[in-house]
């Protein structure tokens, strides 16, 4: 069983910036397409972005430009999901995946307020 564990979430203010990691307990992020999305209570978990191989793509419309998905060049088991200029209507629960093995993260919460 391939366990996903998302950090670095916490609470900011708005046009601030976060790092969240998705850090898994095998080599699977280096090599099969993954995932972020997010999720407020209530409602549909939304895609934030894929990352495959080197690529991210498929970034959600309200966060082009301002979030980027990227690998940790010196952890094969870690990618990153970069968050700038955060608004409130990014709070959310942030969750990693990677699909084709179907292991989600339990998620790491965000929170934009002043």
């Amino acid at each position: 069983q391939v366990q996903l564990v998302e950090s670095g979430g916490g609470s900011v203010q708005p046009g601030g910036s976060l790092r969240l990691s998705c850090t898994s307990s095998k080599n699977i992020l280096s090599i099969y397409t993954m995932g972020w999305y997010r999720q407020n209570p209530g409602k549909q978990r939304e895609l934030v972005g894929f990352l495959s191989g080197t690529e991210a793509y498929n970034y959600a419309d309200s966060v082009k430009g301002r979030f980027s998905i990227f690998r940790d060049v010196a952890d094969i088991n870690k990618v990153f999901l970069e968050m700038n200029n955060l608004k409130p209507e990014d709070t959310a629960r942030y969750y990693c995946t990677v699909p084709v093995v179907g292991s989600w993260g339990q998620g790491t919460q965000v929170t934009v307020s002043s």
